[in-house]
């Protein structure tokens, strides 16, 4: 069974996931990697969930606030030999339960075209492509999405 837990980003577990992300978003994101990285820090987020199973970390997922009633979903991610069971969907779950106990309206997140899972993921749990926003305004590779979670 999987456990999820609320901590912060000085959580070691997902600061390992996250050096792990990285990696991968390394390979995939190419020459863009360096750009979108200075916008994906990982400091001072106070909103942290780390999926476990058996005691051992097996995803991540993070909101910060972006504006007044708005958390941007941040730091997404599911090792690739965990991937398809669940995890990252029940992160995404409980990542909108937390912002709607904090009274945020509208979850919004940035991923890349050369993320498929992470596109198929967000529209599976009924995110909704927007123009892209913020940093990611005239980025290229840049894949927008919101969700309003409470009215």
């Amino acid at each position: 069974m999987i456990n999820f837990i609320r901590t912060n980003s000085d959580n070691p577990d997902f600061r390992e996931l996250v050096i792990y992300m990285e990696a991968e978003l390394r390979i995939r994101d190419a020459e863009n990697h360096v750009y979108y990285a200075q916008l994906n820090k990982i400091d001072r987020i106070n909103q942290v969930i780390v999926a476990y199973d058996k005691g051992l970390p097996v995803g991540c997922g993070a909101i910060r606030e972006y504006e007044e009633g708005v958390m941007e979903v941040k730091r997404m991610f599911v090792p690739l030999s965990r991937r398809g069971e669940g995890i990252a969907s029940g992160i995404l779950r409980k990542l909108e339960q937390w912002a709607a106990e904090l009274n945020i309206k509208k979850c919004l997140l940035e991923t890349g075209k050369n993320q498929p899972e992470a596109i198929a993921l967000y529209t599976k749990n009924e995110y909704k492509m927007v123009p892209n926003f913020g940093q990611y305004k005239n980025e290229g590779n840049s894949v927008c999405f919101e969700k309003i979670i409470s009215q």
